[in-house]
């Protein structure tokens, strides 16, 4: 009988532990896309100055370039069995990835703030209480469930695909059926910054699944198609995001400041009165436990990878995997009581925020699996400092640097505007630049190093890619 609580952490899935099929990812990244947050995300285009036409075609380019670049990420997991930041290892140095995972670690939190405001009115509706305990008593609920692991999150990903997929159907019809969808489509007024803005919104939230997407799928069969992982991940991650913030843009073009005053609050209206209020409140809080598991389980991870980079641990108690656990939970729920009265004023900047810092470590890391090491690295390796890939690696952290550097001239936020971006129009194509100069650079320095001799060869080990011994 299989395990419901799991047991691993950032140990190898051995090969008679792995299980499941690629469609798992497309149910599951289905479901965490159907949900509230990516709605307000689709929103934002519109109230940044977007109309409906071009704001959904930017948020569904944004979605399909940064989706494709997640699910690059997603299709490592079956090939290697580990969670997606001990990957980083390979480039960063096992103590180098401490880096990235910092700020990984902080995306985490912000998720799980962002997530439990707008599900805490949600419970609080549902519960007949105030905002603040529905926040608590969501952010409880979801640490339980992030302990139980891996199988759990993917059924649940399951259940919550089909209950808000099915909401989200009806919630769009008694949308268009008040909504004059003919003088929406005729009011399109193209302008660079407002769409690039678009592209960025929807391409930041694709981004930001990237350093844990590989946690959901590495029990998957070492024999799994990378494209099956690939096109399942794209597929479902792309399509909920783009479903739901197609949603959003609607709601914000057609009920305006009814909507800013309460998210929650209008779409809740939206399905009705009475039993199907309840039922809806139910959905927004379900969408979002479902994503607000992953940010607690993927903030768990990389919190264990960062220890274990100093002290060598690679299995872990229960009494510690519920520590970490709790430790996410109370940093993210501290955040969200802090920020709930504020939440749709700073998310737009949080988002590009997290951009500006994942879009590099996405080059780097993907130019390494990919192009340098042929999708094989020595296992054993990274969790030794003093074995292949080092303690820490200075160039690829110069070149991660280098990329965050790059991007400053081009980046638009309310608390920065760079120096170029008046020149493009107000358009903000920082990201393009962080995924293009730091995957470049890397890539050079990294053939430069493989040149240098077969010590240096990354992906020269024919077992590189067999587990290590626990």
């Amino acid at each position: 009988m299989a395990r419901l609580v799991e047991l691993r952490s950032i140990d190898v899935v051995p090969d008679e532990e792995r299980h499941g099929t690629a469609f798992s990812q497309f149910t599951l990244w289905l479901g965490a896309n159907l949900q509230i947050t990516a709605v307000v995300t689709g929103a934002l285009a519109v109230v940044f100055g977007g109309d409906v036409v071009w704001s959904v075609v930017g948020l569904l380019l944004g979605n399909l370039l940064g989706g494709a670049v997640m699910a690059l990420h997603s299709a490592q997991g079956p090939k290697l069995g580990l969670p997606q930041m001990i990957q980083s290892r390979a480039q960063f140095g096992v103590r180098g990835a401490v880096v990235p995972l910092l700020l990984v670690i902080v995306m985490y939190v912000g998720f799980f703030a962002s997530g439990s405001v707008l599900a805490g009115q949600a419970v609080g509706e549902l519960t007949h209480t105030d905002d603040t305990t529905g926040i608590v008593v969501f952010a409880v609920v979801t640490a339980v469930m992030a302990t139980a692991g891996y199988r759990v999150i993917h059924a649940l990903g399951r259940v919550t695909s089909i209950v808000c997929a099915l909401a989200f159907v009806y919630l769009a019809v008694r949308l268009l059926d008040r909504a004059d969808t003919s003088a929406l489509l005729h009011d399109a007024h193209f302008s660079l910054p407002v769409f690039l803005l678009a592209v960025s919104l929807s391409a930041s939230w694709q981004l930001a699944f990237g350093p844990y997407v590989a946690d959901y799928s590495r029990y998957l069969p070492r024999t799994t198609s990378t494209k099956a992982t690939f096109w399942w991940t794209l597929s479902g991650s792309a399509l909920g995001s783009q479903w739901s913030m197609t949603f959003g843009v609607l709601v914000a073009a057609t009920a305006g400041e009814t909507f800013l005053d309460s998210q929650v609050g209008y779409v809740v209206a939206l399905g009705g009165t009475g039993l199907a209020a309840s039922f809806f409140s139910f959905v927004i809080a379900l969408g979002k436990l479902t994503v607000n598991v992953l940010n607690t389980y993927g903030g768990f991870m990389s919190m264990v990878t960062s220890v274990s980079g100093f002290r060598g641990q690679r299995r872990l108690s229960r009494a510690g995997r519920a520590a970490y656990i709790g430790l996410v939970m109370v940093a993210g729920t501290a955040v969200a009581l802090l920020g709930k009265d504020s939440f749709l004023s700073s998310f737009k900047d949080f988002l590009l925020f997290l951009l500006t810092f994942f879009t590099p470590w996405s080059a780097i890391n993907l130019v390494d699996y990919y192009l340098i090491s042929k999708e094989r690295y020595d296992l054993p390796a990274l969790a030794d400092p003093h074995g292949r890939y080092g303690a820490w690696r200075w160039d690829a952290l110069a070149v991660y640097a280098a990329g965050l550097l790059a991007q400053l001239p081009f980046l638009a936020t309310s608390f920065y505007t760079g120096p170029l971006v008046d020149p493009l129009g107000g358009a903000d194509i920082s990201w393009i630049v962080g995924l293009a100069v730091p995957a470049l650079l890397y890539w050079l320095v990294a053939r430069r190093d493989t040149a240098a001799g077969p010590n240096a060869d990354r992906g020269a080990n024919p077992s590189a890619v067999e587990p290590a011994a626990p």
